[in-house]
């Protein structure tokens, strides 16, 4: 049959788009990897995990299962282990990472894995720490050919336990990244610290630390590549995590029975629930657009920075909304340790900041908003982009 002849869109025939075709795939490969996430995470994300990372040690078993499934390198290229899965692809990992607190550097070293696979290097067995220009000042020095780096950076996530670091520097190009082996002796020092949640957060000071790598330019339409990507991982951590405080506040509601009926039958009970599931469902949809724009090895979207500002801004005002809600349904329960809450609302209470604060967003939105002037406004606006982005 000639395919001209074949009227476009009848699915299974030589004349259906390709895009159609494509977004058939991805609809397949999305599905898969949903089904992995939900196995893995909720077969091995266990309180024997959580107490190892309080302990300050590494969660080598977890680790491993979710680097033998493939959710590391997933967004790397096929040549470097990946199966070139774009952030929408990937979703249901960075998603899971939330919904299950997965005590995992995962989504940094997936952002690690695409970005060195976008550049051709070679990408380096994890786990990958990412060091955001936001962390502190680190500055580059050295000889042309031979870079280093100096300065102290904070609150790194997962230092301690990695191998490599991808460092975001400005010098020359504001978008430009490089790797470092942060086992240099004293050249990289690490102290150890924690986030609200009990999960590393460390401060590395940098001596001459000398660079595996650097790369230049390679997303020019993100002045910050690192800091964007990380705030788009940790916007689909965020609706994760609300996503579970939801389900264990409805839960918890249904059965708790107070003056002889469950608490969920109370008009403020509910009242609460229905604004939990509002700040839920915004933080899900503004993760979701952004992580649909967001650069990967198909390419990007053009509304991509404007699409993360928003989701990391909209994501942090939720987690700040959401969390007290959880905790006002179950009352003095939720803030006991022996209760699984606050194991989401203290991740949120750290997510909220890293990465760009919401006020931090919002001032860049509103910086841009302001230049593009009161004509301009409403068409960056409605596409999404401000100036030249």
């Amino acid at each position: 049959m000639n395919a001209a002849a074949v009227p476009p869109g009848e699915p299974g025939e030589p004349g259906e788009p390709r895009a159609a075709q494509r977004d058939a795939r991805d609809d397949s490969l999305r599905a898969e990897i949903e089904r992995s996430a939900q196995r893995i995470f909720g077969e091995n994300v266990d309180a024997a995990a959580f107490a190892e990372v309080e302990r300050g040690e590494w969660p080598q078993r977890l680790w491993r299962v979710a680097v033998d499934v493939g959710f590391a390198a997933a967004p790397a290229r096929a040549a470097h282990g990946g199966i070139e899965a774009s952030w929408a692809d990937a979703w249901p990992i960075l998603h899971g990472v939330g919904f299950w607190q997965v005590p995992l550097p995962l989504a940094e070293t997936m952002i690690g894995a695409m970005l060195l696979s976008m550049a051709g290097a070679a990408v380096p067995d994890g786990p990958i720490a990412l060091v955001d220009e936001a962390c502190g000042g680190v500055r580059v020095e050295g000889v042309p050919g031979a870079p280093t780096l100096a300065g102290q950076a904070s609150r790194v996530p997962w230092a301690r336990h990695c191998r490599w670091a991808l460092v975001s520097i400005r010098d020359p190009d504001p978008g430009s990244v490089a790797l470092v082996d942060l086992k240099q002796g004293e050249r990289v020092r690490i102290v150890a610290g924690t986030n609200l949640a009990g999960e590393p957060r460390d401060e590395v000071t940098f001596a001459d630390a000398r660079c595996a790598l650097r790369i230049d330019a390679l997303l020019p339409a993100l002045d910050a590549p690192v800091r964007h990507l990380a705030a788009m991982a940790r916007s689909a951590a965020i609706a994760g995590a609300l996503e579970s405080l939801l389900a264990q506040s409805v839960r918890y509601a249904g059965e708790r029975v107070q003056f002889g009926r469950p608490i969920g039958s109370f008009q403020a009970i509910q009242h609460a629930l229905a604004l939990l599931a509002n700040e839920t469902v915004a933080a899900r949809t503004a993760a979701l657009v952004a992580a649909g724009s967001a650069p990967s090895i198909a390419g990007m979207a053009a509304s991509a920075a404007f699409d993360i500002a928003v989701a990391k801004l909209r994501c942090s005002e939720a987690a700040s909304r959401g969390a007290p809600i959880a905790h006002q349904v179950h009352g003095a329960i939720g803030f006991t340790r022996e209760h699984p809450l606050h194991r989401a609302t203290c991740r949120l209470w750290s997510w909220r900041d890293e990465y760009g604060s919401d006020a931090q967003w919002a001032e860049r939105l509103g910086s841009e908003a302001i230049r593009e002037g009161s004509e301009g406004f409403w068409p960056a606006l409605t596409r999404r982009r401000f100036g030249d982005r």
